[in-house]
């Protein structure tokens, strides 16, 4: 693969806190990456929030080419393929489709952005997969754990990149917390874990029932999900309250702390998932996802606990979305926008460090509508991280077993919630140890005439 160096100012460049990330963990090749000669050729599957964020992440930090776009509400295909015109250094509009397939069948791509609904995921990175192309896949990768088998599956099998939006592993100030107090060992023996999400960020109308816009395929945006009678526009925040097309805030949320976590303390599977909660307080609505929920993921003298409630105060007001890493000589709590080390050792100094923004490096986050600020600069060190994998033909930070591993145990904890018992997962026999009936639940049924994947096509 040819690249090129450009000719830049490298004083100039070095303002950023991007880049002097990107210049600690990728050296001068970060240049190169961000600076190819040849554009790679993008498509993206979603064009809704996330999705289109995403893309434009990518547009700020490599020389792309967003050939396609494939959305099924025809007014975000068009937003979107006219900021990307704006945007994208050729200036040409994006091709815009209704059905993926399509969009994978004419146009070559080498690499394919899915932002699209929880439910979607599984097929069309499958599918983009056969197509030849290399994925970034938003979080949770999958809404059953034999949907999850399938996509790494596939990647090996296709022998191409899979990075999940999982992108606190590319956050600055939580790569310094790992390397600075976890690596060097400022905690100690860490012997437990406490995460929480405690937003009020559970959707919960009644809406009537109403006539699906011309604008919007319903059908295909529901694809081989249960057909919810149309009660509005699904988009953001609404369908995520449903289980049919996700799994409610511990596969929202809970999610990338568990794989933040993971990822510090070097965990694989859990040994045993245990979780309980429901709908406590929030009944008045049509949401059918946990207001309540409590999990327990074991590990080896390891208890990781995640607890959320989408009603109430948070139980500390500075981490209401975090994780806590106890050890026998201190504390570590982290989150999206700081992380604080204190050490139970009165001779040692705490430690702060806040997140990076980039307002000035790049303005125009400041018009995207939407943006999570104190996200941005991860994703694009994410997105930096996916195209040097694809580079150099290695596992990206969060490869998709990665991704799975953590979407998977969060599904397992609804799964141990509904079936009110613990459940251990084998991964190599892809069953609940000792249970029938869970091991049932690792496939949804899929509405026809879709057909759900297995990982065994791929051997």
């Amino acid at each position: 693969m040819e690249t090129k160096l450009f000719n830049i100012n490298r004083r100039k460049f070095l303002k950023g806190a991007t880049a002097a990330a990107v210049l600690s963990s990728f050296g001068s090749y970060g240049f190169e990456l961000m600076h190819r000669e040849k554009p790679w050729r993008v498509g993206l599957i979603g064009a809704g929030w996330y999705g289109s964020s995403d893309l434009f992440k990518l547009i700020q930090v490599a020389n792309v080419e967003v050939i396609a776009i494939s959305e099924v509400d025809k007014n975000f295909a068009a937003d979107t393929a006219m900021l990307v015109s704006q945007r994208q250094k050729s200036k040409k509009t994006p091709k815009t489709y209704n059905d993926y397939r399509e969009m994978l069948k004419n146009e070559g791509l080498e690499i394919v952005l899915i932002g699209s609904p929880d439910h979607w995921h599984a097929l069309q990175c499958i599918d983009a997969l056969k197509a030849g192309a290399h994925v970034y896949v938003q979080k949770p990768i999958s809404v059953d754990v034999l949907e999850g088998e399938a996509m790494v599956a596939a990647a090996r099998h296709y022998n191409k990149v899979v990075q999940v939006g999982t992108q606190r592993k590319s956050t600055p100030h939580l790569i310094h917390a790992k390397e600075n107090i976890v690596d060097k060992g400022l905690l100690g023996k860490i012997s437990h874990v406490e995460m929480c999400c405690y937003f009020h960020m559970r959707a919960n109308g009644n809406p009537p029932l109403e006539a699906v816009p011309d604008f919007l395929d319903y059908e295909m945006w529901t694809g081989p999900a249960p057909l919810r009678p149309y009660d509005g526009l699904p988009h953001k925040r609404w369908w995520r309250t449903f289980m049919e097309y996700g799994n409610g805030i511990m596969g929202d949320m809970c999610v990338h702390m568990l794989d933040t976590v993971r990822w510090m303390l070097q965990l694989d599977w859990p040994n045993k998932i245990s979780s309980t909660g429901g709908i406590y307080v929030q009944k008045e609505g049509k949401s059918n996802i946990a207001d309540t929920q409590s999990a327990i993921f074991e590990y080896e003298d390891l208890n990781c606990i995640w607890q959320h409630r989408s009603w109430g105060t948070p139980d500390d007001p500075e981490y209401p979305w975090s994780f806590k890493l106890f050890g026998e000589k201190g504390t570590l709590s982290g989150s999206t926008m700081q992380y604080d080390f204190v050490p139970y050792d009165k001779d040692v100094k705490p430690i702060h460090m806040d997140v990076v923004y980039e307002k000035e490096k790049y303005p125009e986050d400041l018009t995207e509508k939407g943006i999570e600020l104190n996200a941005a600069p991860a994703t694009r060190l994410h997105m930096l991280d996916f195209l040097k994998a694809i580079d150099q033909k290695s596992l990206p930070i969060a490869d998709i077993r990665e991704g799975h591993i953590s979407t998977a145990s969060c599904i397992l904890a609804n799964m141990s919630m509904e079936l009110q018992r613990p459940l251990v997962y084998d991964s190599k026999n892809l069953v609940v140890v000792n249970d029938e009936e869970a091991t049932a639940l690792l496939k949804r049924p899929y509405r026809s005439p879709w057909e759900h994947p297995h990982p065994n096509q791929f051997k």
